[in-house]
């Protein structure tokens, strides 16, 4: 994004005090002039306080214990980089749906490219899974969602170099300036200790990179040399970045030869309240209460631990999750991206599509819609406590009360047509 100066009225006083002296033709070439003068003026002053804040960053650098040739290396003609600052401000209007999600990223063209990405890779995936235990669809899954098994590296629409994303946050992220100081220092560690160099450092705007887009702090303390050359090459060495990501994720509690989780099929008039808290319970109490495995097959571990997830409510897939979904979820805490996840691994594995179909025409709340819902809750007497967007359980419980005076099924799912339904009454 090209810089734009912003001119006050205060900032043109001088020029049209000027102006009252000298004939108007003269006054409106000199003030032109002024203009164009605080044109070049502001953009240099804006990376004259950018180039003070790389020198007075150093301080940071040198207390963390990167050399000073390491660090005028990576520094040496940065510039401030205005599209990851625009992209810190960038926030959906709408809640995108978890199906709709899905739908796009558990695409197809994914599950196709994934299965020959394992036939490729067959040998190393098992020493992968034999050095760390973790399953390797799922590894390969991950690699999938984060890079399009490497595609998106040679896009550089959306690689940039690290050191320029993060010194960029850094200075003027907004809430991302801490982030952006940490993962800079992060990112001059990796420099100094030669896995790569700065021109080949690339990464997401935030400063993810490689095949499996680790965050700088993440590479550090999980990265690993697989293919013995000397160097934890995520960028340009497969092995290294499949065995990195089993490595984080054995590091993060990976349980080996379980999977994430089961679609199940819920019992006519199932208490969705047993799924609000996310308490776990053993499989063979889900099993007494009615709840099934869609294709009829047992649990395999009746003693296993796992939490009820329904993503849609009532008109949408069920699921129990043991605890290698919430070990996914160190890669990305959301619900979502770990479901993704878990059945691109499966679909990749040979495994089918979900049984039950996800709503049509329904999708979750954003901020405000809830904060409506909220209101109008509390306003029929339903108790939903704070009108502050957020679902928590006494808003979840307000829910299900309203739905089970109205006859819909109390899952507690805030939803459009919900939000709908609560308008029209």
């Amino acid at each position: 994004m090209p810089f734009i100066p912003r001119f006050t009225l205060r900032s043109l006083a001088p020029f049209r005090a000027s102006a009252k002296r000298v004939p108007l033709r003269r006054a409106g070439a000199m003030t032109i002039a002024a203009l164009f003068a605080l044109m070049l003026f502001e953009p240099a002053h804006a990376q004259a306080s950018f180039d003070g804040w790389k020198r007075s960053f150093w301080r940071q650098a040198y207390a963390a214990g990167i050399s000073r040739a390491i660090y005028d290396n990576a520094m040496h003609g940065v510039t401030l980089d205005r599209e990851v600052i625009a992209k810190t401000d960038n926030q959906a209007e709408f809640v995108k749906p978890v199906w709709d999600y899905l739908e796009r990223v558990v695409s197809d063209t994914r599950i196709e490219n994934g299965r020959e990405k394992l036939r490729e890779n067959a040998p190393v995936l098992y020493q992968i899974e034999k050095s760390f235990g973790v399953d390797r669809h799922v590894v390969v899954a991950i690699w999938g969602m984060e890079s399009a098994y490497g595609a998106v590296l040679d896009n550089h629409k959306i690689m940039r170099p690290v050191v320029r994303s993060l010194v960029s946050l850094a200075y003027d992220g907004g809430r991302y300036k801490n982030f952006g100081r940490k993962q800079l220092i992060a990112a001059l560690k990796i420099l100094q200790h030669g896995d790569v160099d700065p021109a080949h450092m690339m990464g997401s705007w935030a400063g993810a990179m490689g095949h499996t887009q680790f965050i700088p702090t993440t590479y550090n303390a999980y990265a690993v040399d697989f293919d013995g050359d000397g160097k934890r090459d995520i960028w340009g060495s497969i092995p290294d970045a499949l065995a990195s990501t089993a490595a984080y994720l054995n590091s993060s509690g990976w349980e080996p030869g379980k999977t994430w989780g089961y679609e199940v099929k819920l019992p006519h008039g199932f208490n969705y309240a047993l799924g609000d808290t996310r308490k776990k319970r053993p499989l063979a109490e889900w099993a007494k209460l009615g709840v099934r495995r869609t294709e009829g097959r047992n649990f395999p571990r009746p003693s296993d631990e796992v939490y009820l997830l329904a993503p849609a409510g009532a008109k949408g897939p069920a699921f129990l999750m043991l605890k290698n979904f919430d070990v996914i979820k160190r890669y990305n805490n959301a619900d979502s991206y770990a479901l993704a996840v878990g059945h691109l691994a499966d679909r990749l594995r040979g495994g089918d599509a979900f049984v039950r179909n996800w709503p049509d025409g329904d999708r979750p709340l954003n901020d405000d819609e809830t904060k409506r819902m909220q209101s109008l809750l509390n306003r029929r007497g339903y108790e939903a406590g704070t009108v502050d967007g957020k679902i928590g359980s006494q808003t979840r419980a307000a829910i299900r009360s309203y739905q089970r005076d109205v006859g819909m099924a109390p899952d507690g799912f805030a939803s459009f047509l919900l939000l709908k339904q609560l308008q029209g009454d």
